[in-house]
Formats: structure tokens, C-alpha cells, sequence
């Protein structure tokens, strides 16, 4: 009976054949049915590119709304849908004319986006809180949401439309939703990822056999070297799994290419009958195309060697006739176009201008990359831990200890920065360019000071000044703000158990507001001596060197940053509160009650509540400036 419902399914898929086609995945590009048109995502500048195919220029250029991440074609066109991940919209437009047409709000970060080939459906991924919602195409409103995972991104619909796969970003994990007309979704089937899986943003589909193709990195936290951290991989799960039970498989680019490393594999296409899978990495400015091997074992075979594409390549797509590659080289803001067949490039097609200064430009290129002089040995850049200035969620085994990744929005308002706060300005951090992570040559052509065991050996080295490019990464590393909390019934508003909450938070019975003060919620400051504290943490991890003080985070964001503390041990706010407070130096909650606990943590996952200021005491200097600051 296994085998018949193997071949029966094998045979469905292979039927529908003729129905694939490319847009079934979320990207920041998609061709239109016909491959006359292509819909380009400049996430930056906020806006949609359409391009002619045929002439290879750029037609027109539609703002949509501060950060898009995902476009969808609608039916055979000319309408199309975008959307906008800061906002909380869907955003449609009719790519003939430029005309945005309606800006539909829908629950939080929403990320990915397919519609249905008949123009009626559209299916959203929002990051946070791992929503998958429904979006009627007809009337343009939201049909309803279903909770499908955690900080899901990727997005893929079956041929037959029968069947929703989604990826969790933190995790890799793959979640298969059902379709059924008339009934919520419901999720099915996982295929939870290795352990160490990590940044997965996309899958696609295999047009003809039951397969699910997931481009993704594993993070190594218990290695802090250059050349055992950090890999690329692309896993292969088997959807109607061949010997009955499920299966994954992951392949690791960084030696699919002999001694070549690639870093950061970001997003995979596959041609319309699914023989050659095109694979990009975003963190070497290169692309890989391989032969689909149709044996359930080794799944794909490299032909020829990594090619060089342009500057962060972050989407991929195959015009639906087979014959070409489209890949958005992000920090060149244009359009590669490829033959299929060889790679090789026929024409680029600038899709849009570089956003905000050429500093911070410059900066983010630095950031992205894992070439010289930002890395020796190619495996690791900035953005591998601190993706467009996200967490990537680990807890990282330091030589100091245990060190949990942290975001960088706010960053430019609340030096020092790391735990310890052992570093004054972002371009300390060309100590870690030169470290054994990295093992980059630096941006500062001159000699440091070097570090000395676990002294605070940065903050005795001025670097802000010296290099342009370390300047420039600063000025990239210090430009992400924070959104509103979407646990808020609108700004500046609290929900009655919030504020209740806040109000035991600026009590002196609680206490919290004593380090996290001001309007980013943390006493940090570079006026020294630092504000460092003892908070009862620095003993619950065996391998800390430089504890038992640490510099006050800031709460802003906090919602969606577990886990928490500098070694993460508290897996949820309350744990905070609760169980990693029970000598009562992180705040006096142990007299509170149950339901207490539960409104201060109501009111933290608010933070913020109402925008920060764009400018305080403690403000650096290395930024993008506000237009209404000048």
C-alpha cells in the first residue's frame, strides 16, 4: 500500500506538470505568466521595479511602503501584490501603470507572499508572531489567519495548490499546511531541521516530484573560528518520503565547489521541468548551478564550477520558458540576466538608485560580505549572525561565556556596546574583523593595540576617524530603529494589564526602571565610569570570564528576542522574572503574584509602545541623520 500511495502521488505531481510555474515561492522577483515582465523588490528604497524582458530595461519604479520584502504577480497580471514588512500591508498595484490600487493592513511583519494561478488567493507568512495569513485576490481583504510556526519567512504552494509549505526562519524547520476549500488551514506535516540550522528564508518546489528544496546556514555556536562556525547548506526534504518515513537531507555548499567556499545560501530556483537548480549566496556574490538528480541519495549534482554574480545576490528566478536567469544583485540595486545554460551574463539592468548616503551603502556592503578584508577564509560575515540587523536567535559559546546574539536596532542610542560593554564605538569592532572568527586583514590599514586575554583592551584604542570603511560600517551598524510593538491596541496606547504592568515597573517596590530608564529603557551610557550590573547572572554559566556585571539592554523590541539574558538561560519573559531572579537583583518580584508577573510581562512585550526619540544624550555620531534632525 506504501508503495502504491508513493506512485500514485508521484504521478499526480507529474500530471501537474504544465501547471508549475515560476512565482510559486516567495522572492523579491517574479516573471509574469508570459516571462514578458519582471517584478523587481528594492527592499531599501521601498519600492517595485517592473522590467520589460525583452528590451531589458527598467519601465517603472512603485513606492509601495517602507520595507518590502516579497512580490506576487496576480493571475496573469497586470496586477500584483507586495508585502510591505514595516508597515503591516499588503500592498496592490497594477504594474502597467504604476498605480497602487489599495494598501491592505494585515497582522505583523509579513514577509513572504504566493498567489494561486487563477488570481483568487493570495497566502502571506508574517515573521512575528508565525502567522500564515489568507488574502481574498477578488476583494482585496484579509480571509482569515492561521498560527503555522515560529518567525516563519519562507513560503511555497504545491502545484496542485492543495498544500501550503512554510519555513521557520530561526530554525529551518518546514511546516506543511492543508488546503481543504471552505476549512481554516491546518498544518499537517514538519520537517524539523538540524539543530543547528538557522536563517532559512525560502523554499521552493519541485515542479514534478514530491520534493522541497530549503537554502539555509547552520550555525556551529559551540566554535568561534572562521572555518568551523558558520556553513551554507541547501536540504532536500522528501515530501512523500520513499521508505515511509520522513526524510531530510542537507548538503553543505561550502565544499560543493572543492576548496571554494560560498557563504550565506539565501534563496534557490528551480528551471520549469526541474532539472537545474540555481543556487545563490549572498555573503560571496556567487551562484551555483546543478543537475537534479532524480534518485532520492544524492539529489543534486554540481555543473561546473561557483560563478560570480553581482554584489549580495538576494533573489533568484527562471524565466518560465527555461531559457534565462534572473538574479537581484541587491548592492549593485540592479538586475542580472543570465543564460540558463552557461550563466553567462547577457545584460544587467539597473532597477533602481542606492538608497540613503553612500556611507551607509558602503557600510552595508562591508557588513554582507565574507570577502577580504572583511574574512580570509570566505565563511563568515557580519550579517551570518545579525542578518539585516536581526538576532539570528543563538546563544554563542564565547571564549568570554555565553553570549547571546543581540539585534542592532537602537544601537546608535545605547553604547557601550556587548554585554560587558568592552567596546565604545562600532569600529572596535574591527577587533573582531581581525579575530579568530573573522580572520579578516581589517579596514584600518594600521596597527591596534592587541588584545590582551579578556581586557577591555577596544576601549583604550580610538578607531572612529582613522578608517572610511570602518566609519562607513559604523554608520550602516548604527542606522536600525525600532518599530511599534504590535502588542499595543494603537500607539502610545497600553491595554489595561499593561498598564498595570508599568506600573509595577516604575514602582520602587519593583524597581526595573532603576537600570532601564530613559527612552530606550537601559542607564547605558558612555559616560564613564560605565553603568555596569550585578543581576545574578554571572554564575549561572561555568565558562564566564568577564562577569558578574553587565550593561543594561534596552527592552525596546523585547518581545520578540527570546531567549533572554546575556547567556540566554531565561527562555521566556517571565523566566526573567520568576526563575532566573530568585535572589530578587534583577528587580523585587519574587512578592509578586502570578497575575502580576503576567502584567509586567505584558507591559515589556509592549516596548515600544510610543516612537523613541531619534536623538538623546547618548547618541552617537557615526549615523544616517533624520531629515528633521538636520
Amino acid at each position: 500500500m506504501h508503495l502504491l500511495r508513493v506512485g500514485i502521488a508521484a504521478a499526480i505531481l507529474l500530471c501537474e506538470t504544465a501547471s508549475a510555474r515560476a512565482g510559486s515561492s516567495n522572492s523579491l522577483l517574479d516573471t509574469s505568466p508570459d516571462g514578458k515582465l519582471l517584478l523587481v523588490v528594492n527592499s531599501d528604497n521601498g519600492t517595485v521595479t517592473v522590467v520589460d524582458t525583452a528590451s531589458r530595461q527598467a519601465l517603472r519604479e512603485i513606492q509601495v511602503g517602507e520595507k518590502p520584502e516579497c512580490v506576487t504577480w496576480i493571475g496573469a497580471g497586470p496586477l500584483a501584490a507586495a508585502t510591505v514588512y514595516r508597515e503591516d500591508q499588503v500592498v496592490f498595484f497594477d504594474a502597467r501603470t504604476g498605480r497602487v490600487l489599495k494598501k491592505l493592513t494585515v497582522p505583523n511583519e509579513p514577509y513572504g507572499i504566493v498567489a494561486d494561478k487563477a488570481g483568487d488567493t493570495a497566502w502571506v507568512t508574517h515573521e512575528y508572531p508565525g502567522l500564515v495569513s489568507k488574502i481574498d485576490l477578488k476583494d482585496m481583504k484579509l480571509a482569515g489567519t492561521v498560527k503555522a510556526g515560529a518567525f516563519l519567512r519562507g513560503l511555497a504552494l504545491s502545484p496542485d495548490e492543495h498544500r501550503l509549505y512554510v519555513t521557520e526562519f530561526l530554525s529551518g524547520a518546514l511546516h506543511a499546511l492543508a488546503l481543504v476549500p471552505g476549512a481554516q488551514p491546518v498544518v499537517t506535516d514538519t520537517w524539523p531541521g538540524h539543530a543547528a540550522d538557522n536563517l532559512c528564508r525560502n523554499v521552493i518546489l519541485h515542479p514534478r516530484r514530491p520534493k522541497a528544496y530549503l537554502s539555509h546556514v547552520r550555525s556551529r555556536t559551540e566554535v568561534i573560528d572562521g572555518g568551523g562556525s558558520i556553513f551554507p547548506h541547501v536540504s532536500v526534504c522528501d515530501l512523500v518520503p520513499p521508505s515511509g518515513g520522513k526524510r531530510r537531507t542537507s548538503f553543505a555548499m561550502d565544499t560543493y565547489n572543492g576548496v571554494y567556499v560560498v557563504t550565506n545560501a539565501w534563496e534557490a530556483a528551480l528551471s520549469p521541468d526541474g532539472s537545474r537548480l540555481y543556487t545563490i549566496y549572498a555573503g560571496t556574490n556567487d551562484m551555483n548551478m546543478s543537475r537534479v538528480i532524480d534518485d532520492d541519495y544524492q539529489e543534486i549534482e554540481r555543473i561546473g564550477r561557483a560563478m560570480p554574480v553581482g554584489q549580495n545576490p538576494r533573489a533568484v528566478r527562471v524565466s518560465p520558458d527555461g531559457k534565462l536567469v534572473y538574479i537581484y544583485n541587491a548592492l549593485d540595486f540592479a538586475v542580472g540576466v543570465h543564460d540558463a545554460n552557461t550563466m553567462r551574463l547577457l545584460a544587467t539592468v539597473p532597477v533602481c538608485k542606492p538608497p540613503k548616503t553612500p556611507e551607509w551603502v558602503r557600510g552595508k556592503i562591508l557588513f554582507n560580505t565574507a570577502l577580504p578584508p572583511m574574512s580570509a577564509r570566505r565563511w563568515v560575515a557580519c550579517f551570518s549572525c545579525h542578518p539585516d540587523g536581526h538576532s539570528d536567535g543563538r546563544v554563542w559559546h564565547n571564549p568570554e561565556g555565553l553570549r547571546k546574539t543581540t539585534a542592532l536596532f537602537g544601537l546608535a542610542h545605547t553604547h557601550p556596546l556587548h554585554w560587558s560593554a568592552d567596546r565604545d564605538e562600532v569600529q572596535d569592532f574591527e577587533y573582531t574583523i581581525r579575530s579568530r572568527l573573522m580572520q579578516g586583514r581589517g579596514l584600518l590599514h594600521e596597527s591596534i593595540k592587541p588584545k590582551a586575554g579578556f581586557e577591555k583592551t577596544e576601549l583604550e584604542e580610538a578607531l572612529a576617524g582613522r578608517s572610511k570603511d570602518l566609519d562607513a560600517l559604523a554608520i550602516y551598524c548604527n542606522s536600525f530603529d525600532f518599530r511599534l510593538s504590535p502588542h499595543i491596541p494603537a500607539t502610545g496606547k497600553l491595554s489595561s494589564g499593561a498598564e498595570h504592568g508599568k506600573q509595577l515597573f516604575f514602582s520602587k517596590q519593583v524597581g526595573c526602571s532603576e537600570c532601564h530608564s530613559g527612552p530606550y529603557y537601559t542607564d547605558s551610557s558612555l559616560t564613564k565610569p560605565y553603568k555596569l550590573h550585578d543581576v545574578g547572572t554571572g554564575t549561572q554559566d561555568p565558562t564566564e570570564k568577564m562577569g558578574p556585571q553587565y550593561d543594561t539592554p534596552t527592552l525596546l523590541g523585547i518581545y520578540r528576542t527570546a531567549p533572554y539574558l546575556h547567556h540566554g538561560l531565561a527562555k521566556t519573559l517571565a523566566d526573567v522574572l520568576t526563575t532566573c531572579n530568585k535572589e530578587d537583583k534583577h528587580g523585587q518580584t519574587s512578592h509578586l503574584k502570578p497575575a502580576e508577573i503576567d502584567d509586567l510581562v505584558e507591559f515589556l512585550k509592549s516596548l515600544p509602545y510610543e516612537r523613541p526619540p531619534t536623538q538623546t544624550p547618548n547618541t552617537v555620531k557615526y549615523r544616517v541623520v533624520p531629515a528633521k534632525e538636520h
